[in-house]
């Protein structure tokens, strides 16, 4: 499991400098996510082998000193409730002011591991002026400079510790299970499709502890299938957290994303494949998750014989150029293909973890790369001469060549294609390199 580092704090403390900081320590980073709550919402980083996500809750507050308020506990809130380490980010050349100590408090209230960053320590005659902020009473203080890079090491350091401690005293008797999340933006239909599930027999679902809410992971069993549906549907009461909608989904589908083997993306079949929806497409595409396409609530569109070829050619052409996907056309009411929906979501969990032999995938790839070789680059030939299926939990390929440096984008996307075709990863994200022979 990838943990979820939230990053809080007022406006103008460098946060998302320090997002920026911590997601380019590793050069694949996610896409960014654009037209939610600000620029740059999510990304990835990687810290002495062990990989996180990092979440980034400041930027798109507006408004007057009371809207700032409002929308910073809103925030921390959700960040609290969703993340696995908080990161709490001060100024040290403004010190303490009462914004920092609102959100001081809600943190004290949480039972998550926050260690306390004071920002902008950029040389040596400003070291020391974070003393102030150990009265907060939230643990150590980290001084750096997010803007050059001074004492996040020492930072990431003990992040990772964190992680490695939370990770040897988990539970690990469920990995081998597939995990399936259910996830899309709110109100297409989730909470119905869990009932429509796992109502047909009470004694196929347990809880499993260890979540930080009423217990999300649920593990079903019935009809011939056995895996974890990790749910993002129960949103918390209003009473206890005012969610901004948009920025609340996103922050839920990417811990249930990070959590999964395939992702069952529900999109509402009334309003279409919309912004959010691909921003969720995305986040799964470059995790590497496999994904099923659910269009939810087709009982409620005016049919003819060639609706639904139409919609999915529609559907496919928005989210090119990955769409060698399952399209299921469901219906959480009437329970339409609800049984379908499972079979194909095992079927991608199976393309996912499937392993190629290496003598298998030389002797198909290296004749179809002999009778369409790449293109010649300023007179020089690349030679393709082995290709190998990488260790990954994801499905990933090296073909070693000469001068991988010249291979072009178009016949990366005709390999991706012919092994596809080939061999079956509908429903994956496929990742090819091309390595020095």
């Amino acid at each position: 499991m990838i943990n979820i580092i939230a990053i809080v704090g007022r406006p103008n403390v460098g946060k998302s400098t320090l997002f920026n900081r911590l997601t380019e320590s590793r050069k694949a980073i996610v896409k960014e996510v654009s037209g939610v709550t600000r620029d740059r919402l999510y990304g990835r980083g990687e810290w002495n082998g062990e990989e996180f996500s990092v979440i980034d809750t400041g930027g798109y507050i507006k408004g007057s000193e009371d809207i700032f308020e409002s929308e910073i506990r809103k925030q921390v809130e959700i960040a609290i409730e969703e993340a696995s380490i908080i990161i709490f980010v001060l100024d040290v050349m403004t010190g303490l002011v009462d914004l920092d100590e609102t959100v001081a408090k809600l943190l004290r209230k949480s039972n998550k591991k926050v260690f306390i960053v004071a920002n902008k320590v950029d040389n040596n005659s400003r070291v020391g002026l974070s003393s102030e902020f150990w009265s907060l009473g939230l643990g150590d203080v980290f001084d750096i400079s997010a803007t050059n890079g001074s004492g996040t090491g020492e930072l990431l350091d003990e992040i990772v510790k964190e992680f490695n401690e939370k990770n040897s005293s988990s539970l690990n008797q469920d990995k081998n299970i597939p995990h399936i999340a259910i996830v899309g933006k709110p109100n297409v239909g989730k909470s119905s499709f869990i009932n429509a599930l796992t109502g047909q027999d009470r004694n196929i679902v347990t809880n499993i502890s260890g979540t930080t809410r009423d217990s999300i992971n649920t593990r079903y069993k019935g009809f011939g299938f056995d895996f974890i549906l990790v749910d993002t549907a129960g949103i918390r009461k209003r009473s206890k957290v005012i969610e901004d909608i948009e920025y609340y989904s996103v922050l839920r589908s990417v811990r249930a994303i990070e959590n999964s083997d395939v992702c069952m993306l529900m999109v509402d079949a009334e309003d279409g494949i919309q912004k959010q929806d691909l921003h969720i497409f995305y986040i799964i595409e470059k995790n590497s998750k496999g994904v099923v396409l659910l269009i939810n609530k087709w009982d409620l569109i005016k049919k003819d014989h060639n609706t639904m070829k139409k919609y999915e050619e529609e559907v496919r052409q928005q989210l090119a150029p990955f769409n060698d996907i399952p399209i299921i056309f469901t219906s959480t009411i009437t329970k339409q293909r609800i049984h379908k929906t499972l079979e194909t979501v095992m079927t991608v969990y199976n393309n996912r973890t499937q392993k190629i032999s290496t003598s298998q995938i030389n002797n198909i790839m290296l004749d179809i790369i002999a009778q369409n070789p790449p293109p010649s680059i300023k007179g020089k030939y690349v030679k393709i001469k082995y290709v190998q299926q990488l260790p990954s939990h994801s499905p990933a390929f090296a073909f070693f060549c000469n001068l991988p440096q010249y291979i072009p984008e178009s016949y990366k996307r005709f390999l991706e294609n012919r092994l596809r075709e080939e061999f079956d990863f509908h429903g994956i994200p496929i990742k090819i390199f091309f390595r020095k022979k």
